[in-house]
């Protein structure tokens, strides 16, 4: 090995240079741009109105979908065709239907409501946000698929009296 150290430089082409000065050159100018994307400086507080709350209808439609709208909020599963189906064959859509004829009834805890509900299960699965009231529809509604998806799974999977 020489005493003296010679220190050799790599040539490279002059499109390799090309290259890596094109490369770094967008790479400069990307980096405000990523910076700007990714700041984790404290976000700017704007002035807005509060949403205003979804209008539902008052009718089996509106109820299914707001019922639907509280059973994300608490994570229940279920669908609107599901809920229809079951709605249908449950009470015709009648929110003040009553059952006085079934062994429930005989026992004194008649099924009530869209979904056929007896008042023990309805308090049970009651769903916070909804009245407590077996009569209200959006509250039958959800109590009833609250007692569906902790049985069942899912009112989806309700094919028959339940």
């Amino acid at each position: 090995m020489p005493a003296t150290g010679a220190y050799r430089r790599h040539t490279s082409s002059s499109l390799t240079r090309r290259l890596v000065a094109v490369g770094t050159g967008a790479a400069a100018l990307m980096l405000p741009l990523i910076g700007a994307h990714t700041a984790s400086a404290a976000p700017t507080r704007t002035v807005a109105a509060a949403a205003p709350a979804a209008a539902y209808t008052n009718d089996l439609d509106g109820w299914i979908k707001e019922s639907l709208a509280v059973m994300a909020e608490h994570g229940i599963p279920g669908s609107y065709a599901g809920i229809h189906r079951n709605v249908m064959r449950e009470s015709s859509g009648n929110p003040r239907a009553i059952n006085n004829w079934d062994s429930n009834a005989a026992a004194g805890t008649p099924s009530k409501g869209l979904l056929q509900i007896i008042d023990p299960t309805f308090r049970a699965y009651h769903v916070p946000g909804t009245p407590m009231d077996s009569y209200d529809p959006v509250a039958n509604i959800t109590a009833a698929c609250n007692y569906a998806a902790d049985k069942y799974g899912s009112i989806d999977n309700v094919n028959s009296a339940y």
